[in-house]
């Protein structure tokens, strides 16, 4: 019997053994969608992106920005030829496709925020 792997079948979020799974969970953390966020309208430094993603620790920054530098999603470019080593990071042609699903979360979220809070304080009463 043939073993299956997710390039054998169409794309589909619901099957199991699909990679978009993988996919669809990466574009869904917290610090991947507040970097593409950050990243949407210049090119960024990291301590650039530490500051505008209030509560990244160094190391957590660090590990996203290599994940998404391997998934194509982001462009690190390094500057040595300065006095000091200089590390700029922008978004990919691919990443820039996220910025559509990033913003329309974010708007959700601002937009919701009332609501479900509202709606948490009274099913924790319950």
């Amino acid at each position: 019997m043939a073993k299956h792997t997710g390039s054998d079948v169409a794309p589909n979020v619901y099957a199991a053994i699909c990679p978009s799974r993988e996919v669809l969970a990466l574009i869904g953390e917290k610090w991947v969608s507040l970097i593409v966020g950050a990243l949407d309208q210049r090119v960024l430094r990291f301590g650039e992106l530490k500051r505008l993603c209030e509560g990244i620790s160094q190391k957590m920054l660090t590990q996203s920005l290599r994940k998404m530098e391997r998934d194509g999603l982001i462009v690190r470019e390094v500057f040595d030829d300065e006095l000091v080593l200089r590390v700029e990071y922008s978004l990919s042609p691919l990443g820039q496709t996220l910025i559509p699903v990033v913003s329309m979360a974010k708007m959700w979220a601002e937009e919701n925020l009332r609501i479900i809070e509202a709606n948490r304080r009274v099913y924790d009463e319950q």
